[in-house]
């Protein structure tokens, strides 16, 4: 029975480029639709860009663009990505869209007309400097538990411990250096608790999870559900909270909205009824495919927003395991942090589908990429196996039969061998089991080799009047060739369209025990070729200069871009008077040591003497001076009365004065050989 399917894979963040770790989502939902929509069944598969948050406004700034800018650019550089992996997605949208601020205004006034909304204050740490309130992952401090420097505001990753941000020892915002302070503001709270009855029932009792899945949510209820803020403060990028001042909804609010959104901008087009898909008793599944870290936000919060607003609930929530490389954490200085768009230079992407398809079930256990085990998989199984099955015995047909095929099986077991396995096949689809279905494969393109390899059909071709066993034999290895391709043509699309226009058919899972018989094929052409590990090293080696161009990216100052073209000057500043001006305090100094910041892209350390003291000042000039060394002795203007500025790196006190846009053209201000150190500048 045909049944109607909407699917959704998480939403990449709008901040980054696609790497193999976001690959793997991608790939196994790809998987599960293909697999439905060749079994016939109706389905709309979508996602879209997370554009909105703090980190994406951060972003922006740092390349002098505006976010929107950004999140146009990003989007379309994943959905290139998505595509070059033969990802199948009917809409790939974005959040910063006008179906999904209406989507959230409305889901939001459902919770507020229900009492689901409470205000009140809480204290969080504010950047004075930038004049912001701080996400935890932008402070980041010593752990108050194991000591472990440089670690994030929610948790440490040498001891693994979670904390609040105001616990951290020596903190600092990230986006400035400076120390945060704490202050209050009033937030908007989702009230969670009084969702967890039917939370808890909707867990345990309707098979939305898998079973290790549900048991790990049961740890958050046995702790209490805690109020969910949904709301940040401005500055941010996101859609303002209605009748709220400078009030914004937190990303996790407006971006799993993000999915209907896109299922609407893509039935709008299509002359399709959204509805059929998300209202309340709509008689479509509902599936979305996750990562282990967001299971908090897809299982309680989205469901909980869900069934406020009276839309359909989630059916199914297909959770997934992280991806490592070679047994670790994927490394950009090891060359194994892998961007998307690397690998497809390098290598067809089928070769990835299939790897990971080999490795996935339905279980969220981490998945390690062995790149020596991958290229041996590939070459064995679909190289070796599958298409050397066709390559050895499509030649006899077009030479000796003129491109038909027999009216008959030769050895009709083979066929029985083809149709056995068939249910398995479906039903390790339906369950995610993919492993499951390349062992089913595997296992049946072993037996087709070694019927080739005992027939022998290069040893019957010499032999007199062996045209009909030789016929019959060579059809057999073509049929068990079709097979083999079908059972795999959701996982490698490309070689089943390849190998649909050499056998001259149209190949479905349903038919997939159905023989092609007195049947004509095509010229054969070379379907898949090896990997050789000069391929591999060659991709990795390309991995580690995408950092060292990423690095150079990042070292830019937004106003070196914004000062380019005809209009070359920064606009005046806002007028002073001469009481605002004789507040500043300027010195003359002589730089005495000068030093990099190991840490640091922009930073160098310089000890300058002030006449009546020694000061160490942070300065922002290492593009422009790479002989650090030549600063030493150079007088420079200071500004001596500045507040000293707390940095990860050390106590800043004070500020060296310098001309230019920035980076490589930054020019220190000097004064005449006569001024004598600590002489004010009037």
């Amino acid at each position: 029975m045909t049944k109607k399917y909407f699917v959704t894979s998480a939403l990449p963040y709008a901040n980054g480029p696609i790497h193999l770790g976001h690959m793997l989502e991608h790939i196994q939902s790809d998987i599960y639709v293909r697999f439905l929509r060749d079994m016939g069944h109706d389905v709309i598969y979508v996602c879209g860009d997370d554009c909105h948050g703090t980190p994406v406004m951060i972003k922006a700034g740092s390349l002098g663009i505006t976010p929107e800018e950004m999140i146009t650019r990003t989007r379309a550089d994943h959905y290139e990505d998505l595509k070059g992996f033969l990802i199948s997605y009917d809409n790939y949208y974005q959040t910063h869209s006008p179906e999904n601020e209406e989507f959230s205004d409305y889901i939001y006034n459902c919770a507020r007309e229900k009492g689901f909304i409470v205000k009140k204050k809480i204290s969080q740490l504010f950047d004075p400097d930038r004049k912001m309130f701080l996400p935890d992952r932008f402070v980041k401090g010593t752990c108050p538990k194991c000591g472990a420097h440089d670690q994030y505001g929610d948790n440490c990753e040498v001891c693994g411990a979670t904390y609040a941000p105001t616990e951290l020892k020596d903190a600092y915002s990230t986006v400035s250096g400076i120390t945060p302070v704490l202050m209050d503001s009033e937030h908007y709270f989702f009230n969670l608790p009084k969702a967890e009855e039917f939370l808890h029932d909707y867990i345990r009792n309707h098979g939305v999870l898998e079973k290790e899945m549900a048991n790990k949510l049961e740890e958050w209820f046995l702790q209490g559900l805690k109020e969910w803020d949904i709301s940040r403060d401005a500055p941010y990028f996101g859609f303002k909270i209605p009748d709220a001042d400078n009030k914004y909804f937190y990303v996790w609010l407006d971006a799993p909205i993000g999915y209907f959104a896109s299922l609407k901008n893509y039935c709008v087009q299509h002359n399709l009824n959204y509805q059929d898909y998300i209202k309340k008793d709509a008689d479509s599944i509902m599936i979305h495919f996750i990562g282990k870290d967001i299971l908090y936000f897809h299982s309680l919060f989205w469901p909980a927003i869900l069934k406020n607003a009276d839309f359909k609930v989630p059916d199914h929530i297909f959770v997934h395991g992280y991806v490592t490389v070679n047994g670790t954490k994927m490394s950009k200085s090891k060359g194994t942090f892998i961007k998307a768009k690397t690998f497809l230079k390098y290598l067809k992407p089928e070769t990835l589908r299939y790897y990971f398809a080999s490795k996935m079930n339905s279980s969220a256990v981490d998945i390690d990429l062995s790149l020596d085990d991958f290229v041996a998989k590939v070459n064995s199984d679909i190289v070796g196996k599958i298409v050397n099955l066709a390559s050895r015995t499509q030649g006899f047909i077009h030479k000796r039969f003129s491109g038909k095929l027999a009216p008959c099986a030769y050895e009709p077991k083979m066929y029985e061998k083809i149709a056995v396995i068939k249910e398995a096949v479906i039903a390790s689809y339906e369950k995610r089991n993919y492993a499951e279905v390349i062992r089913l494969v595997s296992a049946l393109s072993d037996e087709a080799n070694r019927y080739i390899d005992n027939m022998a059909p290069w040893v019957i071709a010499k032999e007199e009047d062996s045209d009909d066993k030789l016929l019959g034999v060579c059809t057999d290895g073509l049929n068990l060739f079709a097979a083999l391709i079908t059972y795999l043509k959701p996982i490698l699309p490309n070689l089943a369209k390849d190998a649909e226009d050499f056998l001259n058919t149209t190949l479905h899972l349903n038919t997939v025990d159905k023989p092609l018989f007195s049947h004509e094929i095509h010229k054969f052409k070379p379907l898949f070729s090896r990997i050789e590990k000069a391929t591999i090293d060659d991709m990795i080696e390309a991995s580690k200069e995408d950092l060292k161009e990423e690095a150079k990216k990042n070292e830019t100052p937004p106003k070196e871009q914004e000062l380019q073209g005809d209009n070359a000057f920064e606009p005046l500043s806002d007028e002073i008077t001469i009481d605002d001006f004789m507040k500043i305090d300027l010195r003359v100094g002589t730089i005495v040591t000068a030093e990099e910041v190991p840490t640091a892209n922009k930073l160098l350390k310089l000890c300058v003497d002030l006449g009546f003291e020694k000061r160490q000042v942070f300065a922002g000039i290492k593009a422009a001076y790479k002989d650090v060394q030549s600063l030493v002795g150079r007088k420079v203007v200071v500004v001596a009365n500045l507040k000293p500025r707390k940095m990860k790196f050390g106590l800043s006190e004070g500020m060296v004065t310098a001309a230019g846009p920035g980076g490589t053209e930054v020019y220190l201000l000097s004064v005449d050989s006569g001024a004598k150190n600590g002489d004010r500048i009037h």
